[in-house]
């Protein structure tokens, strides 16, 4: 919706959605675009997405994104973080275009040691779960593929690590603010593993924001933005779930409980990131505040939920969020 409104001609490629509902298709975003079904793990249908899309640049964000279920369904998890930016870095090698990439992977590819401090894109990579150490396996990818075949700058490659994302049109299973909102739905306590975990909560439009910005530097030729670049809220609006859950309920009203288990799977305690970087050499800043970002993401639900068509609610926040930025 956002690169439409600055005029860009979009092509995507990605499996059906497989949530119902789906943003995808409450923004009918399949008349919106060049829209490709298909799967990152088959090297041939994403040689062919190129040929015909042809694109000058590519924001890849294709992946199997969720802790719980990279340990049910780890090989799977493997096979789409890791082999799938693979095919798609060789695909992008034999189309023999100039183009710019920005990979997407998070803000959990740092070898987490629970500490205070915030990770810097220079800290060690790793991960505990198979989603984190598959998306710490991808950076490597792509710095490889910069080292390997893309020194010449024809094709220019970058990473980004973002925080925490929330914001409306988010409907997957095992995710904070999805669970919340069904059970705010349905009028049923939401129960919360890990109330205090502390994450850098954000909304999505300040690292696609970042994600942008890159691109921009990208295509002119920039090579100080063929890096990786972390994206995340100021260190004050890093937060802990249970702040998150319960200022959800001051714009939404609900109740939640702690469910907390020793027994529960692995999941990272205390997970910051650092941003100077994206702010001295892209020039990004966070937009938002925690408040603003929570308030926006709830209140998206909530007017949802009401009737209001999230179309009309795409284009408001994406509009307040551009005038915000240049405030």
């Amino acid at each position: 919706m956002w690169l439409g409104r600055l005029g860009a001609h979009v092509g995507g490629f990605a499996l059906e959605p497989d949530t119902t509902p789906a943003l995808f298709n409450q923004l009918r975003m399949e008349t919106r675009l060049q829209h490709i079904v298909g799967d990152v793990r088959n090297p041939s249908a994403l040689t062919a997405c190129i040929e015909t899309v042809a694109p000058d640049v590519i924001f890849h964000l294709a992946a199997q994104p969720l802790v719980l279920r990279s340990y049910r369904e780890p090989q799977e998890t493997w096979a789409t973080n890791v082999l799938g930016t693979v095919n798609l870095l060789e695909a992008v090698r034999a189309a023999k275009r100039s183009c710019a990439v920005v990979v997407v992977t998070t803000d959990k590819v740092y070898h987490n040691r629970e500490w205070v401090h915030a990770y810097r894109e220079t800290d060690r990579l790793g991960g505990h779960d198979p989603y984190s150490a598959s998306k710490a396996a991808t950076e490597l990818v792509v710095d490889s593929y910069r080292r390997s075949f893309f020194a010449d700058g024809r094709i220019r490659l970058a990473s980004a690590r973002s925080g925490n994302v929330i914001g409306g049109g988010d409907w997957a299973q095992e995710r904070i603010i999805p669970d919340l909102i069904r059970a705010l739905a349905s009028g049923n306590a939401l129960p919360v593993r890990n109330p205090a975990a502390i994450r850098p909560w954000q909304h999505v439009l300040d690292p696609l924001r970042g994600y942008i910005m890159m691109a921009e530097r990208l295509l002119a030729g920039d090579r100080t933005a063929e890096d990786s670049f972390n994206f995340a809220p100021d260190a004050e609006d890093q937060r802990s779930v249970r702040h998150l859950v319960e200022h959800s309920l001051k714009t939404w009203p609900g109740t939640w409980l702690d469910a907390s288990k020793p027994s529960d799977l692995h999941e990272a305690g205390r997970l910051q990131l650092a941003t100077e970087k994206a702010k001295n050499v892209l020039g990004w800043s966070p937009v938002w505040n925690f408040e603003t970002a929570v308030e926006e993401t709830i209140g998206w639900y909530r007017d949802e939920h009401r009737g209001t068509a999230p179309e009309a609610l795409v284009e408001r926040q994406i509009s307040m969020f551009e005038a915000d930025s240049h405030a």
